[in-house]
Formats: C-alpha cells, structure tokens, sequence
C-alpha cells in the first residue's frame, strides 16, 4: 500500500482525472467517488465521474447536482484517453467496471486503486487503503485528515457519512471501531442528518422491490445443517413486481437472520446467467468461497457471476461447497 501522502502528490502533480466505481454501485461506492470528486474540484482540477452503472434511485441524492455520467464509449473514450489520472475507488479487479474495463487497461496515465477489498489486481501504478479499513470513504477522510488537502464541506460529509454508515452495516459490523465513530462525529458537526440519510437510503424503496422481497422471503430454505440458508429470485419475479436489479441490494442478509445460520446464500437470476451472494458471520471466509468461481469480496461478505448458467444447475453444488467452511 502506499502512503496516503503519496496520493496528494499524484494530485499536486496532475491536472485532469477520471474517476469511476465497480458495477452497480453501492452508498460506499459513490460515496467516495463523489467525496473524492469534491476534493479535487476545490482544488480547481479538471474531474469527471463515469460509471458503467447508472446511480440507483435511492443513492440518487448523494448526486443532487447530476455529475456522475453512465459510460458510453463513443461519448467518454476521447476523454478517457485525454485525462491525466484513472481512479477506481472501493474496487480493485478491473473486469469490475464491465464495459470501461479496456478503457483502463489501455489507460497511458497514472492508474490509481482506492480501495478496502482483498486480491488486488495488479495493473494499478498506486494504491492506496486496505482491508483493515471498514470502508472506502474512510479512507478518503482518513487522506483528508492526514494531508490536509481541503476543508471538509457538508457535501463531503455526506457522501463520506452514507459510505461509512452503509458499508458498517449501519455500525454493527466487525469493523466498526471507536476510530469509526470519532468520524462520524467529525461528519455529523459538518452537517449531516443521519435520521434523512438513513430515510433516503433504506425506507424510500420502491413498491416493487418490497413485494420482490415478499417473493424472495418465500423461498427461503436451510441446508441439512441447518447452518446455511438460502434463497432466489427469478427473472419472471422481477418482471412481475418490476423491481430492477439494484432492488436486490441487501436480500441476502435476511438469510443471517435466522438462529444458527453461519452462512447465507442468495442466487439472482440475470439474462445471461446468476450472480450469486455470499455472507457469513464470525470468521468464516466467504470470500475464499466466491474465489473458487472466480469472485471476491470480504470474508464476511462476496460474490460471484456465473454466466449461461441457472440456479437450479449450480445451487446444489454452492451450497455443498458452502458447507467446507462450516
């Protein structure tokens, strides 16, 4: 990892960035991307978020001034190609960014990693954080914090309090440290309303994404341990309700609700195939799961992407490899 100061040199010393975040992106996602934007827009740089994904409509206030753009290669590739820096900030596996992913890999500038996951890919020239850290935003505000590059804003705050607070599992997780919450404080004295930011996040869905999870809750089902649950939604589901893909979000971690379940498995189906998602609690490392099909994650939380495959073809098999790491 290199030194936080090391990245204020990459700023001092450049003029033009791009920045962008993984696929589907999540509060911690924008969060720090939009928080990063911010610093270097105080800084008079020339910046531009562009993302494969569009914003999902519950993250959209975070983005109340539209900067975030939703990649098109024949409108950003020129741009792309102009800029001085690529940031990807809370991913570090560049098939991640989907249809960007050439654009980075062709990249001639500085490639710049900020991120908290493990297995890093290695065509990055810098990178900065690590999993100790319980969110990407926290380490945009622990880089504030050490090199005094700006003055955080309420804008800041924001996008910074909504990583840190959703990636913290609303400050339940392992990783949620007296650290955490002397940030928090610092974020909260800027402005920040955690009651709305916690009512826009999690209690302004859309009817169709409660009554997928209705479908969803239907099917759930423990394994013959009764250690792991699991459970699925389909595309007819999806069509039914009309929920979109970012109504899935948080699914499964219903599975963890039920006494003596470890692990917790939840399978979407997609058009070209299944994203499969993994949680677990205590040490069990879900991630060392995903790897195996070729995801990644945490070690409490992963994922995979299996494609022209179905649920009913692989559950049986997961769900058994799930088991080794009882």
């Amino acid at each position: 990892m290199n030194d936080l100061s090391s990245l204020k040199k990459i700023i001092d010393g450049h003029d033009s960035f791009i920045l962008s975040t993984h696929v589907n992106p999540d509060a911690d996602a924008l969060g720090s991307e939009l928080g990063f934007y911010f610093i270097l827009k105080k800084l008079g740089k020339k910046v531009r978020i562009i993302n494969h994904s569009a914003t999902p409509y519950n993250l959209e206030f975070l983005d109340d001034e539209k900067i975030i753009e939703k990649y098109d290669e024949s409108v950003h590739n020129d741009a792309i190609n102009e800029a001085q820096v690529f940031v990807l900030l809370d991913l570090n596996q560049a098939s991640r960014i989907v249809r960007m992913e050439m654009s980075l890999r062709d990249f001639k500038g500085v490639k710049v990693c900020i991120d908290h996951h493990q297995d890093t890919e290695n065509i990055f020239d810098y990178l900065f954080g690590g999993v100790e850290y319980s969110a990407t935003s926290e380490i945009i505000y622990d880089f504030i914090e050490a090199t005094k590059i700006v003055e955080i804003d309420t804008r800041i705050a924001l996008n910074l309090y909504s990583g840190i607070m959703t990636d913290t599992g609303s400050f339940r997780f392992d990783r949620t440290s007296p650290k955490i919450h002397r940030i928090i404080t610092v974020l909260l004295e800027k402005g920040v309303n955690p009651t709305d930011v916690y009512d826009k996040i999690f209690d302004q869905f859309n009817f169709g994404r409660v009554k997928l999870l209705g479908y969803s809750l239907s099917t759930i089902e423990l394994d013959d341990t009764k250690q792991i649950s699991f459970m699925s939604v389909t595309r007819e589901q999806m069509e039914k309700t009309g929920a979109s893909e970012a109504d899935v979000d948080g699914f499964v971690n219903y599975c963890l609700t039920i006494k003596g379940v470890k692990i917790g498995i939840f399978f979407y189906e997609l058009n070209d195939g299944i994203k499969i998602s993994f949680r677990s609690k205590g040490e069990i490392p879900v991630n060392k799961l995903a790897k195996e099909y070729g995801g990644g994650g945490h070690i409490n939380a992963s994922g995979i992407r299996l494609f022209d495959t179905k649920i009913e073809d692989v559950k049986e098999k997961i769900i058994r490899a799930a088991q080794r790491y009882l």
